[in-house]
């Protein structure tokens, strides 16, 4: 199965004016990036990813993450959600698919060329995604820690892990919240 780069996905305009939306998302994570108080608050560990659940807006799922130098999340989706996020601190490396993958029913898919994007998000940089939104998040420094605040919509799922050689691309795994919480 090949996939070919789409257009981007928005949240569907039937729901509730009470749902948070992409840009609700984002801006809730950019407001509370800004919060230097609480970005210092935050755990910082030398060999690996450290978190903490926020309240999130309308009730999303929202995450303040601390990345040490030469971390990453590796491929993955977030189903159903929409969501966003920022950098508060360092630099992270997005690398992004533009092209709308099938739901389910698939274990591997060909890629077309032309699906790769990169993101380069400093301090204060972020960006809000669709549902199925496949992309890896990297802290590239070799010496500073990066974090950044995650919101997602409605509450995550399931995150479905991808490998990645060259074009193609396989699904590993689906982890249920129970996984991670």
């Amino acid at each position: 199965m090949s996939v070919s780069p789409s257009a981007p996905t928005t949240a569907p305009a039937a729901l509730a004016a009470s749902t948070p939306t992409q840009a609700d998302l984002l801006d809730f994570v950019r407001r509370t990036a800004a919060d230097a108080e609480l970005i210092a608050s935050l755990p910082l560990d030398p060999e690996g990813r450290t978190w903490v659940r926020l309240e999130g807006p309308g009730g999303s799922e929202a995450w303040l993450i601390g990345w040490p130098p030469g971390t990453g999340t590796g491929w993955h989706d977030h189903a159903e959600s929409v969501g966003a996020f920022v950098t508060a601190s360092g630099e992270l490396r997005e690398n992004s698919l533009a092209a709308r993958l099938p739901a389910d029913g698939w274990k591997t898919l060909e890629l077309t060329d032309g699906v790769d994007r990169e993101r380069r998000l400093p301090a204060g940089k972020g960006r809000a995604f669709g549902r199925h939104h496949v992309h890896e998040v990297l802290n590239e420094s070799t010496d500073q820690h990066a974090v950044s605040v995650h919101a997602y919509y409605p509450p995550l799922p399931q995150i479905r892990r991808y490998s990645r050689v060259g074009q193609v691309l396989h699904l590993e795994q689906v982890e249920r919240p129970e996984d991670w919480q």
